[in-house]
């Protein structure tokens, strides 16, 4: 399994500031956004990654990331020209991807629950086309929203609907079999002038190869593609961090947990770091 965070976009909801640097660079509370779909990708146990970025932000992003085995991560990047919607990830990607099955994630969702890293795993050894991850919201007018019949069978998706029955929002976190490479290929550009990830929803949909994992009480999800949301999110990061003491999206200690780097590694790494909270946080887990 291959994972792919695509971070490219202009982050022309969170202008001005975006004009000099890009949205998933931006700090959600002590850490770039970026760190958060790396994070959720970790603990997948997916380690070979792509980040999909614009031209002008890539050099930023190898300073920041460089290779990825500073956090025990074979990391790859690949640009793209244009926003061109969700689905261009795979056209971007597919020699990444090759004959793997591949989970995408969208650089500005940040998802957060004690459980998370279990259930992606089940999810990607049980998934047989695609799998998607729905949130309950009260604004659906903002999201894709997914309709289920009584059975919790999956028979409608729509694009930011105006009046829904259904309140279950379509993260952006998704897991696919390698099919879904030529799938996007064959999509048409919508009215916005993009590609739609729904249109390729909806086909596994209508071959019933679609399933479904509802994230209700126990999880947080965040769009932090606006300054309220950005705001919102670093709020949350901060009041869970101040309170229990723990990070969240610490790359070092989901690494070192994992296995990926060992405590010898780690102290290489900090040793010329700066002293500062993220950095003392490093040490204590070396001292733990």
């Amino acid at each position: 399994m291959k994972g792919i965070i695509l971070a490219g976009g202009n982050g022309t909801r969170l202008y001005p500031s975006t004009v000099a640097v890009s949205k998933q660079l931006l700090p959600v509370y002590d850490k770039p956004m970026i760190f958060y779909p790396l994070s959720t990708l970790m603990l997948a146990n997916i380690r070979d990654i792509l980040v999909i970025t614009n031209a002008e932000h890539t050099e930023q992003f190898h300073k920041l990331l460089g290779d990825g085995s500073k956090f025990g991560l074979s990391l790859h990047y690949a640009i793209q020209s244009s926003p061109k919607g969700i689905p261009d990830a795979f056209s971007v990607g597919k020699h990444f991807v090759g004959s793997s099955d591949v989970v995408l994630m969208l650089g500005d969702n940040i998802l957060f629950g004690s459980a998370l890293s279990s259930i992606l795993q089940n999810s990607m050894n049980k998934n047989v086309g695609a799998t998607i991850f729905t949130y309950p919201v009260r604004e659906t007018e903002k999201f894709g929203i997914l309709s289920l019949d009584e059975t919790g069978k999956a028979i409608r998706v729509d694009e930011k609907p105006q009046n829904s029955r259904s309140n279950l929002a379509i993260t952006g976190i998704y897991i696919f079999q390698n099919d879904v490479i030529k799938m996007a290929q064959k999509l048409r550009s919508s009215e916005r002038g993009e590609t739609e990830i729904t249109d390729i929803i909806r086909t596994y949909m209508d071959q019933e190869r679609l399933q479904n994992i509802t994230l209700g009480r126990g999880f947080s999800w965040f769009d932090t593609g606006t300054p309220s949301s950005l705001l919102s999110a670093s709020h949350f990061i901060q009041t869970i961090e101040d309170r229990q003491g723990f990070k969240i999206a610490c790359l070092e200690e989901i690494a070192l947990l994992n296995g990926w780097l060992s405590a010898g590694d780690l102290i290489n790494q900090i040793s010329n770091a700066p002293s500062n909270c993220y950095n003392k946080y490093l040490h204590k887990l070396i001292s733990n």
